[in-house]
């Protein structure tokens, strides 16, 4: 049975006014049948027969434990237990931190909004009206596996005193003095006598202080509404009345309460109902009804909310998209004071450091009670809980809601040319607090509520949708979306979007709106932080770098060998940056042995991966919103937060972490700083046992003791005059991480910063981990005397002499090289979602594989290591084979080449070598079975290279005859090959492997689904309609969280064809941000293809990491039909090294915590699992299939089958036997043909079914996610014994529906939408048939997606894109809901009174979208927000005029669209390529951002346009060309006549005065056309009249 989105397809406010659908006086109307089921509220989720019986009716329900997933039993009857990371050793350096795993275990996105009255007049409609815009909110949540358990809403509001007296009344109690009073929204066990001792406990912390308890009221619910997962864990809910009569002002009022309830949760802890209680607020002025229910449910579950005597002057509602669904009620939102709708990507860090500041945060304030305060934060809680609990206390603190918002989410204060000339008061409050705290990093819509203050702001990219209105009946509206709430647009005075960083305000008291800039002047001028500043703030000057080597070079040679340098460091990352300041591109993936795995010595770092952005938040793009991001970082103490002054500005700002040596020399000089030189060296005179601790206990002691003497400054030093045998470096990431880690737990860490001098520092990975684990500057100064010799040496004299490099001086290498630094730290964090290195700092945003946990628990507490890995001792011996060398006689030789990045004699084992292809050549080319079998003897003896290696199979079964086993041809049917592009390959490659999949009955990818998600590269409506199954690529395994990349050499003129560009410019395709912001926009781009190809199964390709199994329950719930699972060992055209080698996990694990976590919340049965990542066998398919997987992924061995020999030089057009080329002499010596590929594929399969004959099974659907037939492997590693693989053979338990009922149902689909009445219309549907012209009137609300998109399908279906010759035109009145004229074909005129939100016209490839606003509104349209963010993404055709303005990102990737709009926000025509906008009101920054082609033109008034482009590829100049003011003139008519455009009319009446006025974009692929250069149309003439008759 299909399976329908469980979203909210009408809201309250429909189901009265849709009877049928609005006609209109002057044309036909489409009349909604009687069956138009989208009228029932939130239609619910059909699913299978097994899912309804055992889930809703608790049958066979698979509940979680509170720790989830990971209290599973061990299948072998070992007790095993799959938390993450063990309990804390029993040492001094225990303490509470944040932890990795607890982090993600909750993550989440929401719809949200507010109301508020100006006039501070409380009325019920505000509440109904609150509902009503949750309902039309559904589609932004999420439900649990029930499809009737939603994964959370609620409301804020201020407290409804009349009803609650009304009730004290009806009980006989005294009337309650408001002045005085409190209300407790309280979440209790659900067992009577647990609830009766935690009654009890919060009678006596009140009591004794000093706060009268007057009643206990239960909550009245109607139960019967809530979902059955829900309904297992629903609290008894109840509110406590509170009197405080010691206070009188009622912040301090609020105060006391704070304090109490801390006490209460304090004494809550070590209850053992503590779990099960709950403060949903505490207050004198709000209160928050909220709970694990849908949208339309809170109304009905909390009767008070239907009360008439429930009035309030504001209320916050919220609706959650959690990805994970195991229901908990405390974290439905709003929250106490935010309701927040994003992802707090730095949160580990944030809290790590909050946590640190308990020392020294304190305020007059509390009277002397800050202790009671802490522990600031909860590490068991979510990224939401916990950004409000310390909103909260600096809000109680005294800070303003204001301040408190511009301290934790700072706008981008840098690079904006506004605030830096008008508001420099403002840039100095930002530059304060930047030194004082770090910012809470992530894309994020806050809503919060004091109770006298109401308000709304933006993250500092924008990455939340946020529009506001306010009415002529004194109301303000804030909401994720328009068209929630039915209101007269003539009552409508004013209508408005939050752009990035921007915050808007509402006094309730005084009844005074404050926009963006007038609250934050407000904030600023409160005090004189400027002169602050500059009384106490320093800036580190620029040191140039050394221009003579400080080393001999056989001094250098010792160096480099004791710290770990291999050739391929100096020469393939080192002396690359140095020569060309980017880092090295490399391509084809990692398929080297994990570090802990591998039998040659790795560097410490190599033990980390480094974490990515997917789904739940977004990566962005350093390349081009670099405008966002800053490497910045503050050294010195940081002193009390509570405390604002002078003296705590008294800190050095440094512009990056990267210091020169004269720069480190400054710093040592510092008075303020007052510097400490730790050395970081330990002993082995007596023996390597037990001295890497001894060492790290020493330089821990000594960072003490310095600090403690005033040092705030401590520089981590490995630099000597004489390495001595015995005394060998310790590892500095260890270093840093064990200091960093000792001052928290000592309450130190505020009071130093610390600085690394290391040698054992060169790659930007190294610098990511460094800072990421407490180090604020790096000085590598080996690396920057291997840059100086690298130069000086008669080699590359001689190059540069001979014209091979170009000219280059001693200092500008090492400027390269830091350049080259910079660029990669930014990418590191873009990947992350983060802007701020401030921010990174100390986040720890890395997974540890094969470090032990005694490692993890001195020096990186709180990260996850789930496989355990090397002690201490085994890594001090590691340290020391390194060490050693460089006391060798072979040191004085040459450096060793390890052979980590390419293959190399006696270096590392690479899984694809030479002897592998040949046998495989040999196997698949003869058609030879037992040269197949050598091949698989080649696999089963080689060295352990991957963490399936260290197992093998099992069986309680005896073995079958193999004809007992399913055919070939039902195990080939599984096999997918990989998403690998026509440009990445060559076309006879691209070829080869499509028949062969074809003939086998496999899938073959044809590398343009990635580019689904940025809908460029092929992606049109007839691509669409015309796909099998359509992939959504989030991230790459070989480069997760970047975007594609394709060099200049590849992008023949073939390629530049079908991809819309110019031959020979690199294509750089950024992470998946500008549509994939969170979860609910995954939802809505899966929505959106499943509208358009309701056949097409849509995939969505994920890459392992810690939490992937969180992120895929969201996937499942987003209505996803497949997930892919992707290891880090995935191939790549084209990637930097760093990416490849420190990114990523093993699919491994990915996969089995994916399977496990689907298993667990019962979301198994809606997905099947494919996994992919360096598959080359049966044993691979059949170890995939126990862990969970229902289809195997074949890349590189794909390519390897029909020809690849591994030369690794695909990223170089240069592929010797033409797989990887574009060129046409390489690519006539492509040896491969589909049968060779069929042959292995049938090897392959063969070995599976001789597998499965062996353990005693029929089929694959047996053993698919039968984790027990796997068992450890007697292997002996060369480094540890320490490993834990009981998390892969763990034995959760199967799917109830076998592997082929999952793989093999329907496609999901989207329920009853628009489209379909549409269509359902004869008219309609003759007008396609027949090409005829037909016209339509339709009302249309904001929970109509995607409207056109599937009628534009079935056109696409029967014409192509472009050969329908009717016309479609359908007039649209009301809110029209997210991707409005989607995929939209000539033919198609959609024409829309009112407005839309996001994505309107996406991938559009011809028609007309109108846009204007109701006649006689009560704003004027030029000024007024009318349509969303990321309008005409992807678009390849059509034209869009819009009489309002639009958010951010406006046509980002259009490639041939039109469109007319009357001001954007920023980013707009980022990564154009073709088309032309025209705006004619005001822009935000960063217009033209990697726009490529086509033009724009830009009417600027103020003269402030040129400072808001990105020049780095577009020249501006004024409109001279005869042809493009032609262009400008047509376009803005037909602007005029389509949308009645005030703003047009006064400009084509005025045209000699505007037309000077207008600015035009012209990138360089324009240069030589008519209307960017008069010149061009001029010669056409001359050519034209010398052309004989």
């Amino acid at each position: 049975m299909a399976l329908a989105t469980k979203s909210c397809l009408v809201s309250p406010l429909l189901a009265e006014k849709r009877p049928t659908v609005a006609a209109s006086s002057s044309i036909n109307s489409v009349t909604a049948s009687s069956a138009h089921n989208r009228l029932s509220l939130c239609t619910k989720l059909r699913l299978t027969d097994h899912l309804r019986y055992s889930e809703v009716f608790g049958i066979k329900v698979r509940s979680l434990k509170k720790n989830g997933w990971r209290s599973c039993r061990n299948s072998q009857g070992s007790g095993w237990c799959m938390k993450l990371v063990a309990s804390a050793v029993k040492d001094a350096r225990q303490y509470e931190v944040a932890n990795l795993d607890d982090i993600l275990a909750e993550r989440d996105a929401c719809g949200v909004g507010y109301i508020a009255s100006l006039k501070n007049e409380a009325s019920h409609k505000i509440v109904k009206d609150a509902l009503t815009s949750l309902g039309c909110m559904e589609h932004r949540g999420g439900c649990g596996a029930d499809n009737d358990s939603g994964d959370g809403a609620g409301v804020m509001t201020s407290i409804p005193w009349g009803l609650f007296k009304k009730w004290c009344k009806e009980q006989g109690l005294p009337e309650i003095d408001e002045s005085h009073s409190a209300v407790g929204q309280v979440f209790l066990p659900r067992d009577e006598s647990l609830a009766a001792a935690a009654k009890a406990v919060v009678e006596d912390v009140f009591k004794k202080e000093g706060v009268e308890v007057l009643a206990w009221r239960p909550v009245p619910v109607t139960e019967s509404v809530v979902g059955h997962f829900a309904k297992i864990t629903m609290p008894r809910i109840e509110q406590v009345f509170v009197k405080v009569a010691a206070e009188d002002a009622m912040d301090d009022i609020e105060r006391e309460l704070y304090i109490s309830r801390k006490l209460i949760e304090k004494a809550a802890s070590t209850e053992p109902w503590g779990e099960d209680f709950y403060f949903c607020s505490l207050s004198s002025r709000t209160i928050v009804y909220k709970g694990m229910l849908r949208s339309e449910v809170v109304g009905q579950f909390y009767d008070d909310l239907r009360n008439e005597d429930y009035v309030t002057p504001f209320a916050i509602y919220h609706r959650r998209f959690s990805t994970n669904t195991t229901p908990k009620w405390p974290l439905a939102q709003p929250m106490r004071f935010l309701g927040h709708n994003g992802e707090i990507n730095t949160l580990q860090g944030n809290l790590n450091w909050m946590r640190s500041r308990e020392a020294t945060m304190e305020s007059p304030i509390w009277r002397g009670r800050d202790n009671e305060l802490r522990p600031f934060g909860n590490i068991k809680a979510s990224d939401s809980a916990n950004l409000d609990m310390i909103a909260e206390l600096l809000m109680r603190s005294g800070y303003s809601p204001e301040e408190t918002m511009m301290m934790m989410v700072p706008e981008a204060y840098k690079k904006h040319p506004t605030l830096m000339v008008k508001y420099p008061e403002v840039v100095d409050f930002y530059e304060y607090y930047k030194g004082q705290m770090e910012a809470w990093d992530g894309p994020a819509l806050l809503l919060f509520s004091n109770g006298r203050t109401v308000g709304a702001c933006l993250d500092r990219n924008g990455l939340r949708p946020a529009r506001y209105w306010r009415t002529k009946d004194d109301l303000i509206y804030v909401a994720s979306e328009v068209g929630v709430l039915d209101i007269e647009p003539s009552n409508v005075t004013m209508k408005g979007r939050l752009g990035p960083g921007m915050m808007i305000c509402v006094n309730l008291e005084t009844g005074e709106v404050y926009e963006n800039t007038e609250v934050k002047k407000r904030v600023a001028n409160a005090k004189p932080y400027g002169e602050w500043l500059k009384a106490g703030s320093q800036k580190l000057e620029p040191v140039e770098f050394k221009d003579m080597v400080m080393y001999s070079a056989d001094n250098l040679l010792k160096h480099q060998q004791a710290f770990g340098y291999s050739i391929e460091d100096v020469q393939m990352i080192i002396e690359s940056m140095a020569s060309t300041g980017k880092e090295p591109t490399f391509c084809m993936g990692d398929d080297t042995p994990l570090a802990v795995l591998s039998e040659k010595a790795h560097l410490l770092y190599d033990y980390f991966k480094q974490r990515f952005a997917q789904v739940t938040n977004p990566a962005i793009d350093s390349l081009r919103e670099g405008l966002v991001m800053s490497l910045e970082m503050n050294l010195g103490k940081r002193a009390n937060l509570l405390n604002a002054g002078s003296e705590n500005a008294a800190q050095v700002t440094l512009s990056d972490p990267i210091l020169s040596e004269g720069e480190l020399a400054s710093l040592e000089a510092s008075e303020l700083l007052k510097p400490t030189i730790l050395p970081t060296f330990f002993e082995i005179d007596d023996g390597i046992e037990g001295s890497l601790q001894r060492g790290l206990d020493k330089l821990c002691e000594a960072a003490d003791e310095a600090v403690r003497s005033g040092s705030q400054l401590l520089i981590l030093s490995d630099r000597t005059t004489n390495m001595e045998a015995t005394k060998p470096a310790i590892p500095v990431l260890l270093a840093v991480g064990a200091v960093h880690h000792h001052l928290i737990s000592n309450g130190l860490r505020m009071s130093a910063s610390i600085v690394v001098d290391t040698a054992q520092c060169f790659s930007t990975h190294h610098f990511a981990c460094l800072i990421g684990y407490g180090a604020s500057a790096i000085c590598p100064y080996l690396a920057l005397e291997t840059c100086r010799q690298w130069r000086m040496s008669p080699k590359t004299v001689a190059f540069i002499k001979n014209g091979k490099l170009p000219s280059i001086t001693v200092e500008q290498t090492q400027k390269n090289f830091k350049k080259a630094v910079k660029a990669g730290l930014l990418k590191i964090l873009s990947k992350m979602g983060i802007s701020l290195l401030t921010s990174y700092h100390g986040a720890q945003i890395f997974e540890i594989y094969g470090l032990g946990q005694d490692v993890v628990d001195t020096a990186f507490r709180g990260s996850t290591s789930r496989i355990g890995g090397l002690t201490m001792d085994e890594l001090a011996r590691e340290t020391v084979s390194f060490w050693s060398k460089g006391f060798t006689e072979e040191a004085a030789k040459k450096l060793e080449n390890f052979g980590f990045i390419q293959l190399r004699p006696g270096g590392e084992y690479h899984g694809n070598n030479p002897e592998m292809s040949k046998l495989l050549h040999k196997a698949v080319r003869e058609k030879n079975q037992s040269a197949y079998a050598v091949y698989q003897e080649h696999l089963a003896n080689r060295p352990v290279n991957v963490l399936r290696d260290l197992l093998e199979f099992t069986s309680d079964r005896q073995p079958i005859p193999i004809d007992q086993v399913e055919d070939a041809s039902g195990i080939m049917e599984r096999f997918v090959t990989g998403g690998m592009s026509l440009g990445a390959i060559s076309r006879e490659t691209h070829e080869v492997i499509a028949i062969a999949m074809n003939r086998i009955g496999g899938k073959s990818n044809s590398g343009e689904g990635g580019e689904i998600a940025s809908g460029r590269f092929g992606v049109t409506p007839s691509f669409l309609v015309n796909s099998e199954q359509l992939e959504i690529k989030i991230a790459q395994g070989a480069k997760p969280g970047e975007g594609g990349q394709l060099p200049g050499k590849k992008v023949s003129p073939y390629i530049a064809t079908l991809r819309n560009s110019k031959a020979g410019v690199p294509l750089i395709s950024p992470p998946p941000h500008h549509d994939i912001y969170s979860i609910e926009d995954l939802a809505q781009l899966i929505f959106d293809l499943h509208q358009i190809a309701p056949h097409a199964k849509v995939s969505v390709k994920l890459v392992a990491e810690a939490g992937i199994g969180t992120v895929a329950s969201g996937v499942a719930k987003a209505n996803a039909d497949v997930i892919q699972v992707s290891g880090f060992d995935g191939g790549t055209g084209a990637s930097p090294i760093s990416s490849i080698k420190h990114a990523g996990g093993p699919w491994e694990l990915g996969l089995a915590e994916t399977h496990q976590t689907l298993l667990a919340n019962s979301l198994r049965e809606r997905v099947a699992l494919r996994v992919d990542g360096g598959f080359k066998s049966g044993v691979d398919v059949i170890m995939a299939a126990a862990m969970g997987a229902d289809e195997y992924g074949f890349g590189s061995l794909a390519m390897i089958a029909t020809g690849c020999v591994m030369a690794r030089i695909c990223h170089t057009n240069n592929c010797p036997v033409g797989v990887a080329s574009q060129r046409e002499e390489m690519r006539a010596k492509f040896p491969g043909v589909p049968a060779d590929l069929v042959n292995y594929f049938l090897y392959v399969a063969e070995e599976v079914r001789g597998i499965l004959a062996q353990l005693g099974y029929e089929k694959l659907d047996d053993i698919i996610g039968k984790a027990d037939i796997l068992k450890r492997r007697d292997v002996q590693l060369a480094k540890t014994k320490s490993l834990d693989l009981s998390f892969l053979v763990a034995n959760t338990g199967m799917p109830t529906w076998t592997s082929t009922q999952i793989r093999k149902q329907e496609v999901h689909s989207n329920g009853p939408v628009l489209d379909d009445t549409i269509l359902a219309d004869l008219d309609v549907i003759e007008a396609i048939e027949n090409e005829k012209t037909i016209e339509k009137t339709i009302k249309i609300y904001n929970v109509d997606r995607a409207v056109g998109g599937r009628v534009s399908g079935r056109i696409a279906k029967k014409y192509g894109d472009t050969g329908f010759a009717g016309e479609i035109k359908l007039t649209f009145e009301g809110s029209a809901g997210q991707s409005f004229g989607c995929f939209l074909t000539p033919g198609m005129h959609l024409r829309l009174v009112g407005e839309a939100n996001d994505y309107v016209g996406k991938g559009m490839a011809g028609g007309k979208i109108v846009i204007l606003p109701v006649e006689g509104s009560g704003f004027n349209a030029e000024d007024a927000t009318i349509v969303g963010n990321t309008c005409l993404y992807g678009a390849t055709g059509g034209q869009l005029f819009a009489n309002g303005k639009a958010g951010e990102r406006f046509a980002v990737r259009n490639s041939l669209a039109e469109a007319v709009i009357e001001g954007t926000g920023d980013h707009a025509c980022e990564y154009m390529t073709g088309g032309c906008i025209v705006a004619i009101g005001k822009v935000g920054r960063n217009v033209a951002a990697g726009m490529t082609g086509g033009l724009g033109y830009f009417l600027d008034e103020d003269d402030t346009f040129p400072s808001k482009v990105n020049k780095e590829i577009v020249k501006i100049q004024r409109v001279t060309a005869p042809a493009g003011q032609q262009q400008l003139q047509r376009l803005l008519q037909s602007h005029l006549d389509e949308t009645g455009s005030k703003k047009a009319k006064e400009i084509l009446s005025n045209w000699e005065k505007f037309l000077p006025l207008f600015w035009q974009l012209v990138p360089p692929s324009e240069e030589e056309t008519p209307e960017a250069n008069a010149d061009v149309e001029d010669r056409k003439v001359e050519n034209l009249v010398a052309q004989p008759a």
